[in-house]
């Protein structure tokens, strides 16, 4: 899967209440909660973000409560992949069950610039900036995820599945 668009670059240990403000958690629509993506860490994100945007950023992006608000926020207001040299674990596994893409690349993170255009291979994990005309690596995404991505996230992967509540889900072949 090739994705393709404008970086969003932000810093170190953007948390979950940076991603969306905790004011806003009684709400669960996605399209609200895109309104106040990011508000208080660049009020200008959530009028200037287009769909097909990717989002960068340094180490432990995500870290904080383990709120799916987060990644559904940032997939609401168009992000289509969020680049970053690391990520925390819960928002890491939320993001992928949810449908959203990411790729840890800490060369990435380093050098390429807000507003540089990218181009992304999911499938080997490298990151064409078109702005510099550069190249970085990230770590690929395993075969498996790469299906549940395809399929829009894990509730739409188990229902292609033809998996029910409460039956257990095979173990991924290597």
């Amino acid at each position: 899967m090739i994705l393709e668009g404008r970086i969003w670059k932000f810093g170190a240990d953007v948390d979950t209440d940076a991603i969306i403000p905790a004011r806003y958690l009684n709400q669960s629509d996605p399209k609200e909660l895109a309104k106040h993506a990011m508000e208080d860490e660049r009020p200008e994100f959530i009028k200037e973000v287009r769909e097909g945007d990717i989002l960068l950023a340094d180490k432990n992006f995500g870290c904080g409560s383990s709120r799916e608000h987060a990644p559904i926020a940032l997939k609401a207001a168009g992000i289509s992949c969020i680049i970053a040299k690391n990520f925390a674990r819960i928002f890491f596994r939320n993001s992928f069950n949810l449908g959203l893409p990411l790729l840890e690349s800490d060369e990435a993170s380093k050098s390429i610039k807000d507003g540089d255009q990218v181009q992304i291979d999911l499938n080997t994990g490298e990151i064409f900036d078109l702005t510099q005309n550069k190249k970085f690596s990230a770590t690929p995404i395993p075969p498996f995820m790469q299906e549940l991505l395809q399929d829009g996230g894990l509730i739409p992967h188990l229902r292609k599945k033809g998996l029910k509540r409460n039956q257990r889900v095979p173990k991924p072949k290597p």
